[in-house]
């Protein structure tokens, strides 16, 4: 795949169910502006281990925080010092007129797909959902994975008809964590999409999803233990149930535990991850706020448990 032009939308789909899925931060001085010369150098390391592929300015990238032409900087930035062969996703969101905007920025940027965020606040149909994924997929030649949470749950009806109608809508994210909807809509259209595990943190539903054929997921641990995360995702994809039991145990559970401490910290717990391992990102820009010292102190504690060292 040349890494400056859009691959079909089925294969990068293919790819990415294949292997496990990074989520960068997005790096921020204290001032809280975008620090592109660390965002780069954190693509470059991360590149250097094997993902499936690679989703800027996502939700752990604080992609709501983000202006539009922020958002660019970062994909661009991404596409740039991502290795050859793996895709780089870019987001849209926020009104259906600023997500059109957007996919089409990712496309000229080189992006290889679209995660499509739900639309900004305001409550929803499903028939406003659906033409809500039509515009965007109408916009580019890229493919587009829907992601399902909060006001924007795609019934099993509104994903059959748009994969019907909509020849590069490839992909559809969970973050909502309802086995019966996951169960329908896999029935429906089986391989006909990428299924991806979306719920914070997705470690936790890993191996039960796999039954459901979500054969990947969002990994937010990968910015700061990229070893222990793909070590669980190997074990959850060879179903070895004591290793990913083991991981579970001294690592996932008691971090979410941390995590639940305070809303919004499923992002600021991953820039205090990178904080404690010694590969600084920053700070969190509001409304979120970042963990406290002692809580800190806590991560760390974790972190080495499991062979996490700066």
């Amino acid at each position: 795949m040349d890494q400056h032009s859009p691959a079909e939308p089925a294969e990068t789909a293919r790819q990415l169910g294949a292997g496990l899925l990074s989520f960068p931060v997005t790096h921020l001085t204290e001032d809280l502006s975008f620090d592109e010369t660390a965002y780069r150098r954190h693509i470059a390391r991360l590149g250097r281990f094997p993902v499936a592929g690679l989703f800027a300015a996502g939700g752990t990238g604080e992609f709501f925080s983000l202006t539009v032409d922020e958002i660019d900087r970062v994909v661009r930035a991404a596409v740039a010092e991502a290795p050859a062969g793996t895709p780089v996703i870019a987001p849209a969101g926020l009104g259906t007129a600023t997500a059109v905007e957007l996919a089409r920025r990712a496309e000229a940027a080189g992006a290889h797909g679209i995660l499509l965020f739900p639309p900004y606040l305001t409550e929803t149909s499903q028939e406003g959902l659906a033409a809500h994924v039509r515009a965007v997929c109408a916009a580019t030649r890229l493919g587009v994975i829907v992601y399902s949470r909060a006001n924007a749950v795609y019934q099993d009806t509104t994903v059959a008809e748009l994969a019907a109608t909509c020849p590069n809508f490839v992909g559809f994210k969970d973050g909502v964590g309802d086995i019966e909807l996951m169960t329908r809509i896999h029935a429906r259209l089986g391989d006909r999409l990428t299924y991806v595990g979306g719920l914070p943190t997705a470690e936790m539903f890993a191996l039960p999803y796999l039954e459901m054929g979500v054969t990947t997921y969002s990994s937010a641990i990968f910015n700061f233990l990229p070893e222990f995360a793909l070590d669980f995702y190997d074990a959850v994809r060879s179903r070895d149930r004591e290793r990913v039991h083991r991981g579970l145990n001294e690592f996932v559970i008691p971090y979410c535990d941390l995590r639940s401490r305070k809303a919004g910290y499923a992002v600021s717990i991953i820039k205090a991850g990178l904080k404690v391992t010694g590969h600084p990102a920053g700070p969190v820009r509001p409304p979120l706020t970042d963990l406290d010292e002692t809580e800190l102190a806590e991560l760390a504690e974790l972190v080495k448990k499991v062979g996490g060292t700066q």
